[in-house]
């Protein structure tokens, strides 16, 4: 049984490398803009996991090393790193933004408004601002962007950060 050329397996691990990387990028909604430094930073791991396949010279250990970095560089960062890109609060912030965009967009205005963005939070049973409390009594995130949005008007941490760059552009972050 004759085994694969390392230079062939190295360059075949590269490329799958590659296809999962853009795969998982363009799997996360483009106004979220998390992850992309984490992103290249693995690839560029897992190219050096792959240049490290590509030593014919190497010895057995070297190659499973190899293989493991790939394996994970190549394919379990970007997998998981794409699967929790959304957490609920994420993904009540980016609905918030689709309803305050559609109102703009009814109304004519080129730009949401921070109202808008208020009125669609409390549409779907959220709350504006960070929790007014004993400890901080007073509202931060409220009246400006970035706002604070929360999904449920009780609730503290975690929340996000709404905020729209050129009118209809929104960006979401956690904040």
């Amino acid at each position: 049984m004759k085994s694969v050329p390392p230079r062939l397996l190295a360059l075949g691990a590269a490329a799958l490398c590659l296809v999962i990387a853009l795969a998982a990028a363009l799997a996360v909604d483009s106004r979220l803009d998390r992850h992309w430094v984490m992103r290249g930073i693995t690839l560029v791991l897992a190219f050096g996991c792959a240049a490290v396949l590509a030593d014919d010279r190497g010895r057995r250990f070297r190659r499973i090393i190899g293989l493991v970095g790939v394996l994970m560089f190549g394919f379990v960062v970007p997998v998981t790193s794409t699967t929790w890109a959304t957490p609920p609060e994420v993904d009540f912030a980016l609905a918030v933004a689709d309803d305050a965009k559609a109102t703009a967009t009814k109304d004519a205005r080129g730009a949401v408004t921070v109202d808008d963005v208020r009125a669609a939070t409390q549409a779907r049973g959220g709350a504006v601002g960070t929790p007014k409390t004993d400890r901080s009594p007073e509202v931060r995130g409220a009246d400006t962007f970035p706002l604070i949005v929360r999904p449920k008007p009780s609730q503290g941490r975690p929340w996000a950060c709404v905020s729209f760059t050129h009118g209809l552009d929104a960006k979401i972050r956690p904040c």
